[in-house]
């Protein structure tokens, strides 16, 4: 069983998304663990102040590092699991990193709030700084709850289906071709000729090169990765 906890001061950002669908159902199943904590939980002041201001000036505010250091000590992660910041600086999180995450035992989640967080959380804790894009959010739970979709789909009887992740984006590096189901045709619209053909292997040729010519297009940096290889 997976173990993913997640420090946040919004707990209630999880609540729904953790209880349904595939997240829910992948706790039925008995494959992963959530504990979300909040991160005020673990200050000393009667305010429960989580932030401070930056030293050197600047505006807005950052997360002081004492709460953080406290609630993974708490959580005692096991040693080697990953602990990962969502930050706008981090690297792009990918496929690859959703796939290391689904085999570890445990993985924590730790989200940032208003203009940054003390880097020692980084430096004391280990911690991966990841990204899911090049945009800013306001808070780091969006960010953790598509982690935390993008690995529990990958553990085994998650779906249901494996070959339902197999034929995903990024699953063997490449975007996924189109997909079509009823009616043939709709609007004057069709349905490509050759997924109607009953022809396996052409099928899957046709996905193949669909799968080739979307990526080049639209994505050449994995293109190049993939071309590379």
């Amino acid at each position: 069983m997976l173990a993913i906890n997640v420090v946040t001061l919004f707990p209630e950002w999880f609540a729904a998304p953790l209880s349904g669908s595939i997240l829910g159902r992948a706790v039925e199943r008995n494959l992963v663990r959530y504990r979300v904590v909040q991160l005020r939980d673990y200050t000393h002041d009667r305010h429960h102040t989580v932030d401070d201001a930056p030293y050197g000036g600047g505006a807005g505010m950052v997360l002081k590092p004492e709460p953080f250091f406290e609630a993974v000590d708490t959580l005692a992660p096991r040693p080697g699991a990953p602990v990962v910041l969502l930050s706008a600086r981090g690297r792009r999180f990918t496929h690859r990193d959703a796939v290391r995450f689904a085999v570890a035992a445990e993985l924590t989640l730790l989200c940032g709030h208003y203009k940054d967080v003390d880097q020692r959380v980084v430096d004391g804790l280990g911690a991966e700084e990841l990204s899911i894009g090049d945009f800013v959010l306001s808070g780091g739970e969006p960010a953790a709850l598509c982690v935390i979709d993008a690995v529990v789909r990958l553990l085994p009887g998650a779906l249901g289906d494996h070959e339902s992740a197999a034929g995903d984006s990024h699953y063997e590096g490449l975007l996924a071709p189109h997909s079509y189901t009823r009616p043939p045709e709709y609007r004057g619209l069709a349905v490509p000729e050759v997924l109607l053909s009953g022809d396996h292997a052409a099928i899957a040729a046709w996905r193949a090169a669909e799968a080739e010519r979307l990526t080049r297009e639209r994505r050449p940096d994995l293109w190049a990765t993939h071309d590379d290889g």
